[in-house]
């Protein structure tokens, strides 16, 4: 069988192919996929390649899905041929060093599956054990496929010290950090959004529901203007960095209070360092963490708040195109033209 699928051959490389469908081996299923969503680590991806995200060239591209299961391997009990799914886009192995201490998401046998801008994919075995679920339905395709990507986003707000009446700021709001704005809100915290998108900045109010608005185009230095917006202009509780550049995860230190939060979240370029005046770091007792991927708890966490409609992603959608254009749909969602683009295979 044969079908149209979207190769990664190296930045900037994407090609619109025909190629044969991998038939499910014993306990994997194919799911013909019905939505698929553009992502920003695609797009760092697309632009720079990635080390832990494409591990062979060619490759399938894209992670954020979701479908209906057309064909079941050996072994497979718990899904039948028609079920409505969501997949993560990894599952930990539950054997190594971190996977035992708990720390799922960094384990060291996490394979990551690519493959969601195509007609169809094959969900590895050890994905269809821990992070295959079956859609509720009534919850179209398109919003269960924010599961992966809002997984993200739950386990780093999970991470994150937030109480009822904190001041959070988040700067950087693509679809990660609108989420974070979204979350922050439900946890009774006053949040910040800062960003340069008019189109970003919209969505912090529509969807996220941000008290304030920063447009960071308008200042050289935003430092002030934020500070004035906290508790005795102290500072910010919580600090979160969604953009993944060295020099701004710098800067995130001059917001927060003493005893405040700096949350790294957005990954930089390997290679890539940052200078902290330690005299901050220790004498002002400012804490990092710093959160990476997610795990099957909080994989399934994200499924039902959306099921719930405690977060209403469709609001996130801001684009239509057909799978053909998926180069043009990254360059996009790259550009800041979008949040995310449904790509319909």
């Amino acid at each position: 069988m044969k079908m149209k699928a979207i190769r990664y051959f190296g930045p900037k490389d994407i090609r619109f192919e025909e190629i044969n469908v991998k038939e499910p081996e014993e306990g994997e299923v194919l799911v013909k996929i019905k939505a698929a969503l553009t992502c920003g680590t695609d797009v760092k991806t697309y632009k720079r390649g990635h080390p832990v995200l494409i591990k062979k060239i060619p490759s399938g591209f894209g992670h954020e899905f979701a479908g209906e299961i057309v064909k079941i391997g050996e072994g497979v009990k718990d899904f039948n041929i028609g079920d409505r799914v969501v997949a993560a886009n990894s599952a930990p192995c539950g054997e190594c060093f971190f996977c035992k201490k708990g720390e799922e998401n960094l384990c060291e046998n996490l394979f990551l599956l690519n493959g969601a801008y195509a007609q169809y994919i094959t969900i590895p075995k050890n994905i269809v054990e821990k992070n295959l679920v079956k859609i509720p339905e009534n919850l179209p395709y398109e919003l269960a496929a924010f599961s992966e990507p809002l997984a993200n986003v739950v386990h780093g707000i999970s991470r994150t010290p937030i109480n009822k009446g904190d001041t959070v700021g988040v700067i950087g709001i693509g679809p990660i950090g609108l989420m974070f704005c979204a979350l922050a809100k439900l946890k009774g915290a006053k949040v910040i959004a800062m960003g340069r998108n008019p189109l970003k900045l919209k969505l912090a109010k529509e969807f996220a529901g941000a008290d304030e608005v920063i447009d960071l185009k308008k200042y050289d230095d935003p430092t002030e203007i934020i500070l004035s917006m906290t508790e005795e202009k102290r500072g910010l509780d919580v600090a979160i960095e969604c953009v993944g550049l060295p020099e701004i995860w710098e800067r995130m230190f001059k917001l927060v209070r003493r005893g405040g939060t700096v949350h790294l979240f957005g990954g930089c370029a390997s290679g890539t360092s940052i200078n902290i005046d330690t005299k901050r770091l220790h004498y002002d007792e400012v804490n990092i963490i710093s959160v990476f991927h997610h795990t099957p708890k909080y994989f399934r966490e994200a499924l039902k708040l959306i099921a719930e409609g405690k977060i209403d992603v469709k609001q996130l959608i801001t684009k239509r195109m057909p799978l053909k254009y998926a180069k043009r749909a990254i360059e996009m969602h790259g550009n800041g033209e979008v949040i995310k683009v449904l790509l319909e295979p």
